[in-house]
């Protein structure tokens, strides 16, 4: 059982599978959530009982590529909550295609979806964090940051990037209390993923609630001799 009970977690991308594994482990952890999304009904529809649960506060409109956007987001959390305690990071986006013909655009996107977004919520949740003595940030990697394969370059070299931005980071703010890291998971068993695989044993893939739930730990005070690291998650879950 993970100690995150009352801690005001901001879980961002939360209408996505994973996104919204997270805000269920949470809530089951007792945990206060900011669910961020960029529609107004897509957070209703993936979360019917907010508006009678003072434990979850449900923030649309928020552009995680802006960061005028992410840090009002988090100027609504702190006014509702009182202030941030960790931040768990599930936006991404994945592409394939090999070098030669891959366009920039294709490139840009990775980066910018991927490493500009963890970025920026990195850098706007630190000021927060630091207040509070400590917290911590946990961001969604990927086995190919660390081993790309062929058609994963562009992918796999954003995925990386996210990866030292986590290293660089914790040690920048490891004195402060604060204590980043990553999980890298492998195949996500999601309706997605499944119907562009169908050929695919989908008992090897790793539930969303898995790694949600791994990413609890890493944000709770169970992990707290942990930082700069990127935990595998790649188990049947």
């Amino acid at each position: 059982m993970t100690d995150i009970a009352g801690k005001v977690i901001v879980v961002s991308g939360a209408t996505g599978n994973l996104g919204a594994a997270c805000v269920a482990a949470g809530r089951r952890a007792g945990a206060r959530i900011v669910a961020l999304g960029r529609s107004k009904n897509s957070l209703e529809q993936q979360f019917p009982d907010a508006a009678s649960d003072a434990g979850i506060l449900l923030l649309d409109n928020v552009d995680l590529a802006d960061p005028a956007s992410v840090e009002s987001g988090f100027a609504r959390s702190v006014e509702t909550f009182g202030g941030v305690d960790a931040v768990m990071n599930t936006v991404g986006g994945f592409a394939m295609g090999r070098i030669r013909v891959d366009s920039v655009e294709t490139w840009r996107k990775m980066h910018a979806i991927n490493t500009e977004t963890a970025f920026i919520l990195t850098r706007t949740a630190i000021p927060l964090l630091q207040q509070r003595g400590g917290g911590t940030i946990v961001h969604v990697a990927a086995l190919a940051g660390l081993n790309a394969a062929p058609e994963l370059s562009a992918y796999a070299a954003s995925k990386a990037a996210v990866l030292r931005l986590v290293e660089a980071a914790a040690a920048e703010h490891r004195t402060d209390g604060i204590r980043i890291n990553a999980v890298m998971p492998s195949t996500i068993d999601t309706p997605q993923n499944r119907e562009a695989m169908p050929d695919t044993d989908f008992s090897q893939w790793v539930s969303p609630t898995a790694i949600a739930e791994a990413m609890l730990v890493l944000a709770s005070d169970s992990a707290r001799a942990i930082t700069g690291a990127a935990i595998p998650v790649t188990g049947q879950g």
